[in-house]
């Protein structure tokens, strides 16, 4: 039933993915021209850093989710291994709710940020004068994303639990066997 969604939203994760690393190879398209242009034309474009950092932190939302699918996030699991089998998918079950439930606090935040940004019309302090909600909103649906889709992967890994499928549940919220990274490597 959630699998087809699980799909889509996957294939959107990997979109908004390569839309964050366009962002970070433009960003660095720019600061290497202002670099250039300061040092030999001696003239300076004005802002490039301050759209750099906007592009980055951007990117980084968007990518959040995909590397939720790739289970690419870092985690400590050095005592997994310790527990019995049986336990493994509830425990992985756990640190994705605790993981999503840190980015739900994130989102309540910025969409409060967000919100007093646009009714204060707040504007970067810097010469360009950016109005803020213009990386803060891409940044906010990012994050929203990430809760969105966190949801979905832990809906139906309960339901992939509930009918049995260990191997599923494992194949979508597991820590990747060392045989699973090093494939991803290879391909």
């Amino acid at each position: 039933m959630l699998d087809p969604i699980l799909h889509t939203t996957r294939k959107v994760s990997l979109w908004l993915t390569w839309l964050g690393g366009t962002l970070i190879v433009l960003s660095a398209f720019l600061v290497t021209l202002e670099v250039f242009l300061r040092k030999v034309f001696n003239i300076s474009l004005g802002g490039a850093d301050e759209i750099s950092g906007y592009a980055f932190g951007v990117a980084t939302t968007l990518a959040l989710s995909y590397a939720l699918f790739e289970r690419a996030h870092i985690r400590v699991d050095a005592l997994l291994g310790t527990f019995p089998k049986a336990l493994r998918p509830l425990i992985n079950l756990f640190g994705l709710i605790m993981l999503i439930g840190f980015a739900l606090v994130i989102v309540i935040m910025v969409w409060g940020m967000v919100g007093d940004t646009l009714e204060n019309g707040s504007r970067s302090i810097t010469p360009m004068r950016v109005p803020l909600a213009i990386p803060q909103i891409p940044w906010l649906i990012g994050w929203i994303f990430f809760v969105f889709s966190g949801v979905l992967i832990g809906l139906v890994a309960i339901q992939r639990y509930l009918r049995g499928d260990e191997p599923g549940v494992q194949e979508l919220i597991g820590v990747k066997s060392l045989d699973e990274q090093i494939q991803d490597e290879t391909v």
